[in-house]
This record gives C-alpha cells, structure tokens and sequence, in this order.
C-alpha cells in the first residue's frame, strides 16, 4: 500500500463570511469565476464535474466544459445519446462540482437538468470550429469502435462531404440546463476548519443561507 498520509496542505489565502455574501448564489458564483479567471491562473475554469446516475445504478462522474450561466442556471452540451445524456434523461437529478486548486475554493451544485431549447443548441453549435462540428457528427459518443482509424476514416469522409457547405447540428447533440437547487461554497481554511456556505431553494424561489461545519 502507497502511504499518502504527508501529504498535506494548509489552506490559508482567503475567507468566506455570511456578511460578504450575496443573497443569490448565482452572484457568488459569477463573483468567484471571474476572481478564478483573473487570479487563479487556472487553464480551463470553466472544466466542471458532472456527476450522474447511469442506467445500471451506479454514480458516475465526468469532467466536461461549463459553456454558459445565468440566473436560470448552467449550460453544457454533449450528445443525448451517450451514457451520460441517456442517464440524465432517466433521472435529470444531477450534480456539478468545480474545483479551483490555485484558489483554494469549491462549488458544489446540486439540480435538476432539462434539454436546452432548439434555438440554443442551434446557436452554440454555429458557434463552434467546423473540426468540433464534424466531431460530434462523427462520434457516437460511449458506443464501443473498432479502432481509432474508425474515427479518422468517418472524420475525413465527412470533410469531404461537408467541404464548402454548412453543417448541420445533428438531433441527437444539443445542450443541458441545470436548475440549481442547492450550491455549496466552500473555501479552505486553516486546520481544516473549512468555511462551508450552503444556499438552498425555498418553495418560495427565495435562498435558505446555512454556514455548514467542515
């Protein structure tokens, strides 16, 4: 057995406190992203986890890019036919989690995921490089292949198809938002007595405020 047991951290460059906080959890999130984006010298931080459960039963989680973000929610696309699409069609109960290592921060969200409108998907994919485009087309995302030749084969047939011409979104690739129900904060601190923030949705749209013990 590898033994981990020194590897340890002391978490001391910030605090989150009941009085620094708005009463929307989507103005604290939008406030820690840009703080990450500007400070944290993280590559990709909008690469969030999303965790679901599969058709077999079993929880499984995925990193995958957050695309969009507003007071309804959060946006990412994938295809609808893939092993995470087809589990969030059987149970749309799903969680997303970032990690800002540099920033020593957490976001933890709980919610309910629907299909984007047409309108969206149609435009983020309008939105993206043509090698993207043709990708999704290609791949039948989780389904087993017989090779990676497979893909490059379908990938330049495709580009000869498409040369010159518009592609097309297919049906089965388009967008989730995810609702929030619930969205933790938690920033490190010192001897791991962690600051945990907990905003929870009221049957009156309003946010419970609770500060959970680390």
């Amino acid at each position: 057995m590898e033994d981990l047991s020194n590897y340890r951290k002391s978490y001391e460059k910030s605090q989150l406190l009941e009085n620094t906080i708005p009463e929307d959890p989507i103005n604290l999130f939008h406030r820690w992203f840009h703080e990450t984006q500007e400070f944290g010298g993280v590559d990709e931080v909008n690469a969030m986890t999303v965790a679901t459960i599969g058709l077999d039963g079993f929880p499984k989680s995925r990193v995958v890019l957050l695309k969009q973000f507003n007071e309804e929610g959060f946006i990412f696309y994938t295809n609808y036919n893939s092993e995470k699409g087809k589990a969030i069609l059987n149970n749309p109960n799903i969680c997303l989690s970032f990690f800002w290592h540099s920033m020593e921060r957490q976001v933890i969200i709980k919610g309910i995921a629907e299909k984007t409108s047409e309108a969206i998907s149609d435009n983020y994919f309008e939105s993206r490089p043509d090698g993207s485009k043709l990708g999704a087309i290609v791949s039948a995302q989780s389904e087993v292949i017989p090779s990676r030749d497979y893909l490059d084969t379908k990938l330049k047939e495709l580009e000869s198809t498409y040369e010159g011409k518009e592609i097309p979104r297919p049906k089965y690739w388009g967008g989730f938002l995810v609702r929030p129900i619930e969205v933790e904060f938690w920033q490190g601190r010192p001897n791991r007595l962690h600051d945990r923030i907990r905003y929870k949705l009221q049957d009156d749209f309003n946010w419970e405020i609770d500060r959970l013990s680390p």
